[in-house]
């Protein structure tokens, strides 16, 4: 009997490979030669980088860049088991974590880090880049990425603005001149599922703006900037880009490297092609896939319901295992043969969250036997 576990993370308790080699010692203590194949899931947020590099046996490449209040600071970038990818997660460089909650103001914060980790991997002759844009504390639409990678953004002096949000309304020229010229000859796919433009009431600034800090009058300011700026972008590149789907992900970071040509895809898609996870769905006898909290919003493209519809497609039958079930959880069960919680008794949420492997391990184990015997009557 083969089984895939494809879990997303379970968040602030496990992560998604935590949870899947939970659910796989599980099965294995339960099913005598099971074969369990473990890909975690990420949507292109937190979790995003080791889910990758756990899934293809990549590898972490410590580095230093530029945090987002300009610090340096100590991150990391992976390659995928292909030797030919990297993989940046945004978050892990530029991300709202790293700001204290007393400082943060995105008129302030840079993606300039995230240009110096693309420009490191283009030093190692990687052509291929999967970005992951959760979890941002920026709002500079990807400005300080590219003054990494070598484009100008000037006053009317003619001097390079800081790379920061505030800057925005002060860039009089932009110059993609000196772009370092690698970049024609790669692929970038942005794992997001944000679906905002770049500018106006649905874009970065105005819904995204405030939980990063921003004040109403600095939303304004930082929306007028981007539509500013974008303009002069777009004018550049003889392209429209601000009002495609996701321009606005990660605080307009999604145009910035539009303009670089990327594409933007579902996080969980982008995941699920570079762990081949399609292709061991395709030879399972059984998917269990889950995440922290499942209700109605699941089925909004979460990395669950993207699993369950992957292995639809190969007729492989898929149980969801959750943290718990909320509002409008029955709709599921459309999708998913059966959906559990790990909750097995009244409890704080302080101690599910502490004891979620214990718990997701006594869930798994009974799911495990009721497979076996299942399979056994077949």
């Amino acid at each position: 009997m083969k089984i895939v576990v494809a879990p997303d993370s379970f968040k602030g308790s496990l992560t998604a490979k935590e949870a899947g080699l939970t659910i796989q010692t599980a099965f294995e203590k339960e099913i005598p030669g099971v074969r369990v194949a473990v890909v975690p899931m990420a949507d292109g947020g937190e979790g995003t980088l080791d889910a990758l590099v756990f899934a293809t046996n990549g590898k972490k490449i410590a580095a230093t860049a530029t945090g987002p209040l300009g610090e340096q600071a100590q991150t990391h970038y992976g390659i995928l088991g292909d030797g030919k990818t990297a993989v940046i997660e945004m978050a892990q460089v530029a991300g709202l974590p790293m700001v204290p909650a007393n400082r943060r103001n995105p008129l302030l914060t840079t993606t300039y880090g995230v240009g110096e980790l693309i420009a490191a991997a283009l030093d190692k002759g990687i052509r291929s880049f999967i970005i992951g844009l959760g979890g941002s504390a920026t709002n500079d639409g990807g400005l300080g990425m590219l003054q990494a990678l070598g484009a100008a953004f000037l006053d009317e002096k003619g001097s390079q603005v800081k790379p920061v949000g505030a800057s925005l309304q002060q860039i009089a020229e932009v110059d993609f001149t000196n772009l370092r010229p690698e970049l024609k000859a790669c692929r970038f796919r942005i794992a997001s599922d944000v679906q905002n433009p770049l500018c106006g009431e649905t874009g970065a600034s105005h819904v995204f703006g405030p939980q990063k800090g921003a004040t109403a009058a600095q939303v304004r300011q930082l929306d007028e900037g981007l539509s500013h700026y974008a303009c002069l972008v777009e004018n550049h590149l003889y392209v429209k880009l601000q009002n495609t789907p996701g321009a606005g992900a990660a605080g307009g970071l999604g145009f910035g490297l539009l303009a670089l040509g990327a594409e933007i895809l579902s996080g969980a898609q982008v995941v699920a092609e570079a762990t081949g996870l399609e292709k061991q769905i395709a030879a399972a006898d059984w998917v269990i896939t889950g995440e922290g909290q499942s209700d109605f919003q699941t089925l909004y493209g979460k990395a669950p319901f993207f699993v369950a519809t992957l292995a639809k497609q190969h007729k492989v039958d898929t149980i969801l295992i959750s943290g718990g079930l909320g509002k409008g959880h029955e709709l599921l069960l459309e999708h998913f043969v059966s959906c559990h919680s790990i909750i097995n008794a009244p409890m704080p949420l302080e101690q599910a969250i502490a004891e979620a492997q214990p718990l997701l391990f006594s869930c798994a184990r009974n799911i495990a036997r009721l497979v076996n015997r299942a399979s056994k009557s077949k």
